[in-house]
């Protein structure tokens, strides 16, 4: 069983933080609790989520009101049972900043295949898409863990 959690992207304001609550979300919702967190290779750090991902999980139920961005660390690393990132350039950060954190680090979208592109800055289509990625992505990784 896997209850922490580490989600990480690049700036930790769209796709790792939306990643993050839903993980929290979801997996209360079938009676259990992990400790979700999140980080970015390149954080904006202290940045609140960005407004459309904001409003996008809100219309989803999901909260992202409280989140500040953070920088990825090797004690978050440590800290983390699971590393899921976005996309394989991160992992690639991962390991360079922690080789031990192989067997611990996959993409998010390892159940479907997929990478989840980076919809910074490139419009509610963009970010629209990646939320439906997350979701779709996240829902697999709350089945398996549960």
């Amino acid at each position: 069983m896997f209850n922490r959690i580490l989600t990480v992207c690049t700036g930790n304001i769209c796709r790792s933080p939306a990643a993050e609550f839903l993980f929290r979300d979801r997996s209360r919702k079938v009676g259990r609790r992990v400790d979700a967190r999140s980080a970015g290779i390149g954080a904006l750090v202290n940045h609140p989520a960005e407004e459309t991902t904001c409003a996008m999980m809100q219309s989803r139920g999901v909260d992202l009101s409280a989140h500040r961005a953070s920088q990825l660390t090797p004690e978050r690393l440590r800290w983390a049972e699971l590393v899921l990132v976005m996309e394989s350039h991160h992992r690639d950060a991962v390991l360079a900043m922690d080789p031990t954190a192989r067997g611990k680090t996959f993409l998010l979208g390892h159940w479907t295949g997929t990478e989840i592109p980076d919809p910074y800055r490139r419009g509610d289509a963009a970010h629209a898409e990646a939320i439906d990625l997350i979701e779709a992505a996240v829902e697999p990784w709350v089945d398996k863990l549960g």
